[in-house]
């Protein structure tokens, strides 16, 4: 009998789909169906990286993997097998142990004689390094739209791997935010209800693991992801998170489940403990040029946001408007990081100073700099015709703010202005005031430069754009580039703003200097890779610190 009919529990197809593979198809085409969700790597090291697979059918058997120097598994260097369970949703993941340092390889999974894919991965450099190249993502968003950045990333052979800063899946229901685009591109969401249990969030992981674009990046480079909140649901904190209600049961329970999952379906090695999965901090050295230490946000250290709903209607005058930012934003007791991530942040800066490296990155999942929300009363009109009852009052919210000069979100570090600056202060201490901050969360593209409270230069903070999620700012509709013309107009930290595109950041480092380029997609409503550089922006390292031009 042949493999495939003989094997009738599936998951991610039919038994028909298979059916028609035994009957004539190609290998090929049956080994897709066996491996539907693709390969990915991740997690490097000098002398290791995760390799990932899922098998497509729910039996428990042993899968035999390869690694090579070439992608025609002539130069085999390590290879072995490893059992699929349904203790992790036959996910398959190796820690792939001895390689060699700066060295490309190649892998993929076999069962039989069927092949996934073949992943193209790569270790990090140990010693001199003249150049690294590095994609940065965020925020994708299955329902509304392809992910043709992650397809444009992996045509690109000059990256060396792709650092994710969180929202790789959003949680929410077709009912919910997304509902309506999902139904006419006919991506909507996998289950169809808000992810709650293990399940859930299993099916919806798979789901999004579909994406042609997605399949082809994790492929062709190594991953480096953090999570941000949508991976679990919006905006969580220490013990709770605001899409979480009382009616969708424990929220330890919903956040385990969420966590367990994401270990699952990504190339990320597991923690040594269970109980330390959200601690979700790590550090990676590219040879003698760069360190990249990633944080963790939002499980471990956050307090629970300030929502502006339960104070904005109080701010009638310049007395209240202090009051709240003294009391609210600038109180020591809202933290964002956990004490341990403190340690590990300042034990790496250190290590980074020591050894004359040209670069600190900071992998943050959440805007750094100092932004406003700009004064918005000459310049778009409230009353516009085009304007819903809800836009205008978004705008009329937005006015506000722009008149009192509060912060465009109170998520973003900007709600835990105590917690950045003693975050400054660590830096500081070891002498790292030359930090390359990337952010992700706010669909937007920034250029900023970093200060402390008293003007201190920190370096500076290049935010990517979501990859498919739109704009958070997309109300505004034609005022949309006035209102990036004024973010920068009006915030002294922000050099540049663009939120009306999707897209991601290119960054290419030498010794002295980093290469940040913007780029944006034509669209995300159909698959193409159709791109064009939105902005360039150059840091240059001198004696006197850190200057840019863009």
């Amino acid at each position: 009998m042949n493999l495939i009919t003989r094997r009738s529990f599936l998951v991610g197809t039919s038994a028909s789909v298979f059916a028609v593979a035994a009957n004539g198809t190609n290998q090929q085409d049956q080994a897709s169906q066996l491996f539907a969700h693709g390969v990915a790597s991740g997690d490097p090291t000098h002398n290791s990286v995760i390799i990932w697979t899922r098998l497509s059918v729910l039996f428990s058997t042993n899968v035999s993997w390869q690694v090579a120097l070439d992608d025609n598994f002539k130069q085999i260097v390590k290879s072995g097998t490893k059992l699929a369970t349904a203790n992790s949703d036959f996910t398959i993941k190796v820690d792939v142990t001895g390689l060699k340092p700066g060295q490309t390889y190649f892998y993929r999974f076999s069962l039989d004689n069927f092949h996934s894919l073949t992943g193209r991965t790569k270790t990090l450099s140990q010693q001199g390094m003249d150049k690294l190249t590095f994609a940065v993502v965020s925020c994708s968003n299955f329902p509304f739209g392809y992910f043709n950045a992650y397809e444009h990333i992996a045509e690109d052979s000059e990256i060396d791997f792709v650092l994710h800063l969180g929202d790789f899946m959003y949680e929410y229901s077709q009912k919910s935010w997304g509902g309506v685009s999902g139904q006419l591109l006919n991506r909507e969401h996998l289950p169809a209800n808000e992810t709650i249990t293990l399940a859930d969030y299993r099916t919806r992981h798979a789901q999004y693991k579909t994406d042609q674009g997605s399949k082809l990046m994790h492929a062709a480079h190594p991953l480096i992801p953090t999570w941000d909140d949508h991976e679990s649901t919006n905006n969580p904190y220490l013990h709770g998170a605001q899409n979480h209600q009382v009616n969708e049961g424990d929220w330890y329970t919903r956040r385990d489940a969420s966590l367990q999952a994401y270990y699952e379906w990504m190339p990320i090695r597991d923690p040594k403990k269970v109980n330390d999965r959200a601690k979700l901090w790590r550090h990676f050295q590219f040879g003698n040029l760069a360190s990249l230490i990633t944080l963790e946000t939002r499980h471990t250290g956050r307090s629970k946001q300030v929502d502006y709903s339960d104070h904005l209607p109080n701010i009638t005058n310049q007395q209240a408007r202090d009051k709240f930012v003294r009391e609210q934003l600038h109180n020591p007791a809202q933290t964002i990081l956990h004490p341990e991530m403190e340690e590990f942040l300042s034990n790496k800066l250190t290590q980074s100073i020591s050894n004359q490296e040209p670069w600190r990155l900071i992998g943050n999942q959440i805007p750094m700099a100092k932004i406003n929300m700009p004064d918005i009363t000459d310049h778009v009109d409230i009353s516009h015709p085009n304007f819903s009852k809800k836009t205008k009052a978004k705008v009329a919210k937005a006015q506000q703010m722009g008149n009192w000069k509060l912060p465009i979100s109170l998520d973003t570090w900007n709600g835990y202005a105590a917690a950045r600056e003693k975050f400054y202060n660590q830096c500081m201490n070891v002498k790292a005031d030359d930090l390359l901050v990337f952010t992700g969360d706010s669909h937007c593209f920034w250029a900023n430069q970093l200060h402390t409270q008293q003007g201190k230069n920190m370096g500076f903070e290049i935010g990517t754009t979501s990859v498919t999620s739109p704009g958070s700012f997309d109300y505004f509709a034609e005022y949309a580039r006035t209102f990036d013309a004024l973010l920068s107009e009006q915030n002294a930290e922000v050099l540049w703003a663009d939120c009306e595109h999707r897209g991601y950041v290119k960054t290419t480092l030498t010794k002295t200097q980093a290469k940040i380029d913007y780029i944006a997609m034509q669209t995300v409503t159909k698959r193409s890779t159709a791109s064009f550089l939105q902005k360039s922006m150059t840091i240059q390292r001198t004696k006197q610190g850190l200057r840019h031009s863009i």
